[in-house]
């Protein structure tokens, strides 16, 4: 269910949601995805994972992003029936056969990521030995600095990418591309150096010259307590590594952001079932939208609405933790989540910066998780774009200034094109 609404309090004075509630702002969206059509100088493609929602790829087409990252043959389908034209990259380097050639076949798609030898010879036989594939092969990082590393699961050793790399140049007469990703998160640019370097690296021993390099995703956004470098700073350390790097002149740079463009559109709206002491009984949590908050131990930021339009809100402010509304134990969301001392059931508090990895995650658990969705013309909670004002709820003696949230102005748009080097 979709509704509109101008602000967060008057829908919760006016309707007392039952369900939670994803309070959605497409403009965060079209504004970061403006920043990044013009800060970096390649090609962007949106992470679907990050928010598979049909808004958000509908907005990203209509700012003027053409390409996205896909993980599965459904995301594959969601994406080419909102954007026909859209030019996919099968960037999860495990794939089922049939997914592999339902992609190629059915939906146009060529690009397909790998991080081993079995994973070519997959891609080669589902495809019928084609000769039209684009072929990235994933390296694997330290995942230093990044708030979640993604360093087991995926990605070709040192030892072993020379080999895949010559390999991948063999397979394919179009092609050939090397890519990783530092990690979810990322508060150091100087990672994507670092990655930069060793893919270089990599492509020297083997012989070979890439057309592609893909510095991934991983790209942050703002949160209490993890507040990254300027983007801008992430930009020029990526521009001075693709300069060093052994590459041709016509060697393409892509990127694939996913939480940096979403992150700020979403919060969840939830209702307080009931106070014990310190914690906070909520009607959403860890099978809901609240999965980071759960697992990762993420202190989003937190704003109370109070459906009585004469009750007063205390100004004192006290650290709260979050049960979610399921019978298993492990929904608990540690926080410390500060909130106005008074708070009591009947409760609504808004959690903010959920566009990434919020809706994208929820499940049916216990008959719980789902929520409704509402469109509004507030501003996000925090933002890395300028979008002010912010409401990120903090003991009484911090201040925004003490965290220092970076502001930027609001780009005016206009993409560069893709990145060439000569």
């Amino acid at each position: 269910m979709t509704h509109h609404s101008q602000t967060a309090l008057n829908l919760v004075r006016e309707q007392s949601p039952e369900r939670p509630v994803a309070l959605v702002r497409r403009a965060p969206v079209t504004v970061a995805a403006q920043w990044f059509q013009s800060h970096f100088k390649g090609e962007i493609f949106y992470a679907v994972k990050a928010n598979p929602s049909a808004w958000v790829i509908e907005t990203l087409r209509d700012a003027g992003v053409r390409a996205f990252d896909v993980a599965s043959i459904n995301e594959v389908k969601l994406v080419k029936a909102l954007s026909p034209e859209a030019r996919l990259a099968f960037m999860h380097p495990v794939k089922s056969r049939r997914a592999i050639a339902e992609a190629y076949y059915d939906f146009g798609v060529r690009t397909f990521s790998l991080d081993t030898q079995e994973e070519l010879a997959k891609i080669l036989d589902s495809t019928g030995g084609a000769k039209d594939l684009n072929l990235i092969v994933r390296l694997a990082t330290s995942g230093e600095g990044a708030n979640l590393p993604l360093t087991n699961k995926f990605g070709a050793q040192v030892y072993e990418a020379p080999a895949l790399l010559l390999a991948a140049r063999q397979a394919t007469q179009d092609k050939m591309g090397i890519s990783f990703h530092v990690g979810s998160q990322c508060m150091r640019p100087t990672a994507y150096a670092a990655a930069m370097s060793a893919a270089s690296r990599s492509l020297v021993r083997a012989g070979v010259l890439a057309d592609i390099v893909d510095v991934g995703g991983g790209f942050p956004s703002i949160y209490p307590g993890m507040v990254p470098p300027a983007l801008s700073e992430y930009m020029d350390v990526i521009d001075r590594a693709f300069e060093d790097m052994k590459v041709h002149e016509a060697t393409e740079l892509w990127a694939e952001p996913g939480r940096s463009l979403v992150a700020e559109s979403t919060s969840i709206l939830t209702r307080v079932d009931l106070r014990k002491g310190d914690a906070l009984y909520l009607n959403d949590g860890a099978y809901g939208n609240l999965f980071d908050a759960t697992h990762a131990k993420w202190p989003f930021p937190v704003k109370l609405h109070r459906a009585d339009a004469g009750g007063e809100v205390s100004s004192e402010l006290k650290p709260f933790r979050f049960y979610g509304p399921t019978c298993d134990s492990i929904d608990h969301m540690p926080g410390p989540f500060w909130l106005p001392a008074d708070v009591v059931e009947g409760d609504y508090i808004e959690i903010g910066m959920l566009g990434a990895y919020g809706v994208a995650m929820a499940t049916g658990f216990n008959g719980y998780g789902e929520s409704d969705t509402v469109f509004l013309d507030e501003a996000p909670m925090a933002s890395l774009f300028g979008l002010g004002p912010r409401h990120i709820s903090l003991p009484r003696s911090e201040t925004l200034e003490d965290n220092k949230i970076v502001r930027f102005s609001r780009p005016k748009g206009g993409k560069k094109g893709r990145r060439r080097r000569g």
